[in-house]
């Protein structure tokens, strides 16, 4: 086991972008109005908790139980979230950044032949190979939030 080292750079230009995201999909899945003061106050402590977390030598993966954890109590106490559809906007929002996270990786490493020592060399290189699956996360919260408003405004026509 050994510590994870992060430049600060990464932080804050795919670290705490990537947790937004990440907190902004969990709201619209939670049912929780998007209100980004909100979303920053629960995204970025958990972007600097990743961060400080890493840089213990505990096994990787257990940053992303914390985090899921944490994205849930900041749901249902600082969202006012309803607790089961917090407990499942935080699974399926981190499922959602793993699968995104995998196919962009799959694709743009092999495209602009960038190894994992690359990205962990160059934290340029690893920022803007990352961004992609960052806009992903945005655009999916997004346009699931638009939808499920267009079925509300649908179902209070209806009634």
């Amino acid at each position: 086991m050994s510590s994870i080292n992060i430049p600060l750079i990464v932080l804050l230009l795919q670290g705490i972008p990537e947790i937004i995201a990440i907190v902004t999909l969990a709201f619209v899945i939670a049912k929780i109005n998007i209100k980004w003061n909100k979303i920053l106050l629960i995204g970025v402590p958990l972007a600097v908790c990743e961060y400080v977390v890493r840089l213990f030598p505990i096994p990787f993966g257990i940053h992303t139980i914390l985090l899921l954890i944490l994205l849930f109590i900041g749901l249902t106490v600082i969202g006012k979230g309803e607790f089961s559809l917090s407990l499942i906007a935080s699974l399926l929002s981190f499922l959602v950044l793993i699968i995104c996270e995998f196919v962009c990786l799959s694709l743009l490493m092999p495209i602009f032949r960038v190894t994992p020592e690359t990205l962990s060399l160059h934290p340029i290189i690893r920022i803007v190979i990352a961004e992609p699956h960052v806009l992903i996360l945005f655009i999916s919260a997004f346009l699931l939030n638009k939808f499920i408003q267009k079925k509300r405004s649908e179902m209070n026509e209806f009634l």
